[in-house]
């Protein structure tokens, strides 16, 4: 199905802190108020560990940060941080080549998006869902379709919906995660026929799917043991250029 211009024959719905970028949804804050950085990141390890919802973290957070970022201030920390790991934009580029629609689905900001899009640091896409507290003026580069994103448990509804929207079947859909944040996400793509990806993967996932008996097809990246700390190091030596092959042969793409 046709829509707009543009028609897909396969989509991704990925995650993006620490699953295609090293960075935290909450970076941008702590980049503004350095002092808050642990606290921050306590959060960030609370809801990604399913420890607290990801409603009471964003709560927590608005509690803590004396205002609201700027987009200047969102430009500020890009062009000093910003970063993915090794070869995501050419995989989304791949994507975009072989008709497969690229859905960002993260607790990353909207308005983070937007700035990235709008400063051209990753390719342009049609489908994000992201938090909706932090939203700037609209840009040309936004995303066709953008969905508000409360829950971790919202990532999964609005993979459906975009899939819905562009007629893609869900054997036809992969999914792409970290954590235990991803957890609903992979249920619900198990049940629905999706393939997923565990990438950076730590032992939350892991944890989450297996209590289901939920079955991640792929690994891709550094695969974390419990209480294993991150090795950015070894993250950022892979090239995400080689999901490529694995996307191929998961799709069935000539």
């Amino acid at each position: 199905m046709k829509t707009g211009n543009r028609a897909y024959r396969a989509m991704i719905s990925t995650d993006w802190n620490e699953c295609l970028a090293p960075s935290g949804p909450f970076d941008p804050f702590t980049f503004s108020y350095p002092q808050l950085s642990k606290g921050l990141e306590r959060i960030f390890r609370a809801y990604t560990g399913n420890e607290i919802s990801l409603g009471q973290a964003v709560e927590t957070l608005l509690t803590l940060v004396p205002a609201p970022l700027t987009a200047e201030q969102m430009d500020e920390y890009l062009d000093c941080c910003f970063s993915t790991y090794q070869g995501v934009c050419e995989f989304m580029r791949w994507c975009s080549e072989k008709g497969i629609l690229f859905m960002i689905n993260t607790t990353g900001t909207i308005g983070y998006f937007q700035r990235v899009l709008a400063k051209g640091l990753i390719p342009e896409i049609d489908a994000l869902s992201a938090l909706s507290m932090l939203i700037f003026s609209k840009t040309q580069k936004d995303p066709r379709c953008i969905y508000p994103l409360k829950e971790t448990t919202d990532k999964a509804r609005n993979t459906e919906t975009v899939a819905r929207l562009f007629d893609i079947p869900t054997d036809r859909i992969v999914i792409i995660g970290d954590s235990g944040g991803d957890g609903p996400h992979f249920e619900w793509g198990a049940k629905a026929g999706c393939h997923l990806i565990g990438s950076m993967t730590k032992a939350s996932l892991q944890d989450y799917c297996d209590h289901r008996s939920i079955k991640i097809d792929v690994y891709f990246g550094v695969r974390y043991q419990p209480n294993e700390r991150r090795n950015l190091e070894k993250e950022m030596s892979y090239d995400f250029t080689k999901l490529e092959d694995i996307i191929s042969k998961i799709l069935k793409l000539s």
